[in-house]
């Protein structure tokens, strides 16, 4: 029998259950898939709590990333046969497809072949990631050979498969992390350096390692008053991008007090995912990079089964991961 994970309540992990569901149907321009693995990403644990950019419909499942087979095509959809290795992309609202299933139905324009290689579980974890930093990085430009880029929240998937696109592309990229534990683990991902920001002053930091130039660009998770001091390092002319909101207060802008040469906005990978041209660069250079070994898909840890979700959001909120969190679907 289907299952699917469903919410009828806003709260903490203890709110998502499974239940059992009839067999969805594709409709026109629909793909269903079989889901083999789900990729957790923070913006299903804001819109279970109740604080994403869309509050939920309740009863809500949801899920962005669902790695699997084609199980049924919907009138009218093309470039997909039944048999199919495919992964979802985040290119919908979660009030209309969640992929938190046993069986899931996504837009086939939110749907990407898997490369052959790939395994269902790196497949969960592969497309958001590289997507997100893709877009932000090189589909407007704003990463050239022999830039310096700093990436806060360096550690998480994103932060991962930037410091790698940035490497391909030949720039410089400087990861932060507020504690020494996850070090390594960012060097060994191919950080050129790391900057503790609970132990360094982070302008200083940025300052000796550029020759006092300062970065071309800033690739910002946080968000908050913080950027001020983000703003501190980018060189004139310079741009700082913010793709998330883990601080929740306030964001400024940037330079305000002082008129600095600074380009600052927010991004989401909607810009890449909802945009049929830009996902198909977007997908051609990912694969490009899987390929040739450039790029691997970052796992932290696997559970197994529908049935581990809350231990596995609560692992997501624990925030101690180095890269994707990917729950199996073996029912």
């Amino acid at each position: 029998m289907p299952r699917k994970v469903v919410f009828t309540a806003t709260g903490a992990p203890e709110v998502l259950t499974v239940r059992e569901t009839p067999l969805p149907q594709p409709g026109p321009g629909e793909l269903r898939i079989r889901v083999q693995a789900l990729g957790l990403n923070r913006a299903e644990a804001l819109y279970r709590a109740g604080t994403y950019l869309e509050q939920p419909q309740l009863p809500a499942t949801p899920g962005y990333e669902a790695a699997g087979t084609v199980d049924a095509v919907g009138e009218g959809v093309t470039g997909f046969r039944i048999g199919d290795a495919v992964d979802s992309v985040p290119a919908f609202d979660q009030n209309d497809y969640g992929v938190y299933a046993t069986h899931a139905l996504v837009p086939a324009r939110a749907a990407v072949h898997r490369p052959i290689h790939l395994s269902a579980v790196q497949g969960a974890a592969t497309w958001m990631p590289y997507l997100t930093a893709y877009g932000a990085l090189v589909e407007d430009g704003h990463l050239r050979p022999g830039d310096h880029v700093l990436l806060t929240a360096a550690a998480s998937s994103v932060g991962l498969a930037a410091i790698r696109i940035a490497r391909r592309i030949g720039a410089v990229p400087i990861a932060t992390t507020r504690t020494r534990a996850k070090t390594r683990q960012l060097l060994d991902a191919g950080a050129a350096h790391v900057i503790v920001t609970g132990e360094e002053d982070l302008p200083a930091r940025v300052r000796d390692i550029t020759g006092g130039e300062g970065v071309r660009t800033v690739f910002d998770a946080v968000a908050g008053p913080g950027v001020n001091t983000l703003a501190g390092t980018i060189a004139p002319g310079g741009h700082l991008i913010v793709y998330g909101r883990l601080d929740t207060r306030d964001t400024p802008m940037p330079g305000q007090d002082t008129f600095a040469p600074v380009s600052s906005r927010f991004y989401t990978i909607h810009e890449v995912s909802r945009d049929a041209q830009r996902l198909r660069r977007g997908h051609a250079f990912i694969t490009a990079g899987l390929a040739d070994g450039t790029f691997t898909p970052a796992v932290d840890r696997v559970f197994e089964g529908l049935d581990s979700i809350v231990e596995a959001h609560r692992y997501l909120e624990a925030g101690t991961q180095v890269g994707k969190i990917v729950v199996t679907v073996t029912d």
